[in-house]
């Protein structure tokens, strides 16, 4: 017996830019036919007519990590048509894990996931952050080489247990301190491990955009691995259209041979923590200097001075807060710096670095330093996939907390509100493209992404003409609209708009089904 027949669909199949009409029969866990259905018999019968039929959407760049073990319903990504999400990005990644942690190691991660359950499919790659931070803490300076010896071990470990490749974060403290020949070393490592794909979060999206470029494009080259450009953009208004020329970095190294892919998600702002605005030599050490720092008198009023020059008061409104770690400040989250400035009677700088202090560096910040005029031309590159950079939150919970970033709530149906119907930046079937066949293929995701006969039944059902994101800044909690129903694995997880809450989501270690 058919457990599930969708009927008159229009199919995009996650390669193809014409959809077909016809329709999908899911037995267990696969897709059991594709064709005319009218005489077979089913459990359920779902019409599908005027709808679009596509693979579950796949977040290349995700941030839920231990939040899979904290809230497994996974609804705001879920409820956006995301049926796998990739963690383990920016050099931060579940294992090998710190001091303390209730897992060892992605065996004993994965196992977790397993046993609470999870209502997508997740796999993760190893952080170099991570890693770093095992074997020399957040010291700064070069390895030496039986440090790098233990670097190199534990990414062999994650690798053989499941982990897609290694990530960096070239901006954060201990990424930051990892030279070339580091992350060549461990990308090669790897890459002889069988993941041959080094995943960054770029040293420079601004001023030094061209050299960061240059700089990931020689480690995948030494390395001989793939490197995919995470969020790719040119934050500052004063490099506002340098993507074009990082677009064509990556464009020339892809003619000479080399496998190189970008992500992007659809807004002009990013979210990331607020101590980046932090100077280079206030960061030296890691967490405990910097905090040491701004417990002395004299050395917070003279990063005051700087930060209140290096700033305009135009680029302190462009930052809004939105996750603080205790309730004594949870009063100024969703808030302008300025704002919160002129409510505590203080300088915007003073007031951040106050904030700093207080919640121990531990503060999640919005940089409105974006065009979207960028975003769209990122996007019009072909071998562009799309990320949320955000982890998986629910509007109840655990993970109800702050003013998260709109991207967690609405980055896939905003490409097609925004960039398909809106701007037409893309085409409906490029644009599914773009989250499904590409992102498999790019993360050697096996058997999902597309919509074949024995292929996993990963589908999500929508309306082209009202699918769209509802989620702002200053209402981050609300989902999307023109999303009936979402499968994973066979089970629905979205029933006509809402989530059901099954957990069929399973581990994919090495991109296969586990």
């Amino acid at each position: 017996m058919i457990d599930t027949i969708i009927e008159g669909a229009d199919i995009y199949d996650g390669r193809s830019a014409v959809p077909f009409r016809t329709d999908v029969a899911l037995i267990g866990d696969r897709i059991a036919l594709i064709g005319s259905l009218a005489d077979r018999d089913a459990h359920e019968r779902i019409a599908a007519s005027g709808l679009a039929l596509a693979p579950g959407f796949i977040d290349v760049h995700a941030h839920t990590d231990d939040l899979w073990l904290a809230d497994g319903r996974c609804r705001s990504k879920i409820q956006q048509g995301v049926t796998t999400e990739i963690g383990g990005n920016c050099g931060s990644s579940v294992a090998p894990a710190p001091l303390g942690a209730p897992w060892r190691d992605l065996d004993d991660f994965f196992a977790a996931v397993v046993r609470s359950g999870v209502s997508l499919n997740i796999a993760t790659l190893v952080g170099l952050g991570t890693t770093r931070a095992r074997v020399a803490r957040e010291r700064d300076g070069r390895l030496d080489a039986f440090e790098l010896r233990q670097e190199c071990n534990l990414v062999r470990t994650a690798i053989e247990q499941g982990a897609l490749g290694v990530s960096s974060g070239l901006i954060y403290v201990p990424s930051r301190y990892a030279d070339r020949d580091e992350l060549v070393a461990c990308a090669a490592t790897a890459r002889a491990a069988g993941a041959a794909r080094y995943v960054t979060h770029l040293r420079s999206e601004g001023d030094a955009l061209f050299e960061a470029t240059d700089e990931a494009l020689e480690i995948a080259r030494r390395a001989d691995v793939a490197v995919q450009f995470s969020h790719h953009k040119a934050a500052g208004k004063k490099n506002w259209g340098k993507v074009e020329r990082s677009l064509d970095m990556i464009s020339r190294a892809r003619l000479g041979g080399l496998a190189a892919a970008v992500d992007v998600y659809p807004y002009v702002a990013t979210c990331t923590r607020l101590d980046t605005i932090l100077p280079d030599d206030a960061q030296e050490g890691g967490k405990e200097a910097t905090l040491a720092r701004l417990a002395d008198p004299a050395t917070f009023a003279a990063l005051t001075l700087r930060l209140s020059l290096d700033r305009s008061p135009a680029q302190w409104h462009d930052i809004a807060i939105s996750t603080v770690a205790s309730e004594r400040n949870a009063d100024i989250q969703g808030l302008r710096l300025d704002a919160i400035a002129e409510r505590r009677h203080l300088s915007p700088a003073r007031a951040a670095l106050e904030l700093l202090r207080d919640e121990g560096l531990a503060v999640d910040a919005i940089f409105f330093t974006l065009r979207e005029d960028d975003v769209a031309t990122v996007l019009s590159a072909d071998f562009v996939a799309v990320g949320s950079d955000a982890s998986a939150r629910a509007h109840d919970g655990p993970t109800a907390r702050g003013f998260p970033h709109p991207r967690t709530f609405g980055t896939f149906p905003r490409i097609f509100g925004r960039f398909v119907r809106g701007r037409r930046t893309l085409e409906i079937g490029e644009a599914i493209r773009r989250m499904t066949s590409l992102a498999a293929d790019t993360f050697g995701i096996v058997e999902r992404g597309s919509i074949v006969k024995g292929g996993y039944a990963d589908l999500v059902l929508f309306d082209p003409a009202t699918i769209a994101d509802t989620a702002t800044y200053e209402c981050p909690y609300s989902y999307p609209t023109g999303i009936d129903y979402v499968w994973v694995n066979g089970l629905a997880v979205v029933r006509h708009g809402e989530a059901t809450g099954e957990r069929p989501g399973r581990v994919l270690r090495g991109g296969h089904s586990s």
